[in-house]
This record gives structure tokens, sequence and C-alpha cells, in this order.
């Protein structure tokens, strides 16, 4: 499991992105509850994630409405399979509106650099 936390904040809002192998739906279950298990985590306001499996695209926005998307999309960009990406965010009190999507995007692009790194 590879965690990077704090890597971007905008008017309060933290973010935090995280992932590590999985090839079915029950693995992603696992992965999300052995992540929740760090108190910050589970009192996030969203753990938005996707991931690319042999059966076909899971994700799940997790309140935080399209992100999830936005995840499948960069893991489909890069080919990035058998891999959950969840990224985190700790609502900060003021809206970011369409800027949401570009942190989601910047985390999961720091994801995958550390990854290959």
């Amino acid at each position: 499991m590879l965690i990077l936390d704090g890597i971007i904040s905008d008017r309060g809002s933290r973010y935090a992105v995280s992932g590590g192998p999985c090839r079915a739906p029950d693995e992603a279950a696992a992965f999300l509850k052995e992540l929740k298990r760090r108190k910050k985590f589970a009192k996030a306001t969203h753990n938005t994630w996707a991931c690319l499996t042999a059966d076909g695209p899971l994700k799940n926005d997790d309140g935080e409405s399209g992100a999830g998307m936005v995840i499948l999309r960069m893991l489909e960009r890069e080919d990035l399979r058998d891999t959950i990406v969840v990224v985190t965010r700790w609502y900060g009190g003021k809206h970011l509106g369409g800027d949401r999507f570009r942190h989601v995007q910047d985390a999961v692009r720091q994801f995958i650099e550390a990854r290959e790194a």
C-alpha cells in the first residue's frame, strides 16, 4: 500500500492519494477497509476510487460526484491495471467547483509518478 498524504491543499480542503494491488471488487473493499483503519482516512469526507480489472472497470465517487470517472479515465490512459487508486479529500468548508477535478487528476498523477520512481 502506497500512501501520499497532504499532497494538495486548497481553500481548506486537503487531499491524499493511495493505492495498491486490486483484481476484484472484494479486493477493493478489503483495500478500503485497511485504509480506513487509519482514523484519519475513516474521518475523511470522501474516499473516491477506481480500478481497472480483467472483469472490467470498478469505481466509486463516495459523494464526490464524477471523481471516480476522472480516476478511471486516467488509469485507462496510463493502462494501469489491477491497481486501485483512492483519492481522499477532507472538505475544508469552501466549495472548489471544477478545481476539485483538477486536484483529483493531480493526485492520481502524483501516485503514478511515485509508483514509477
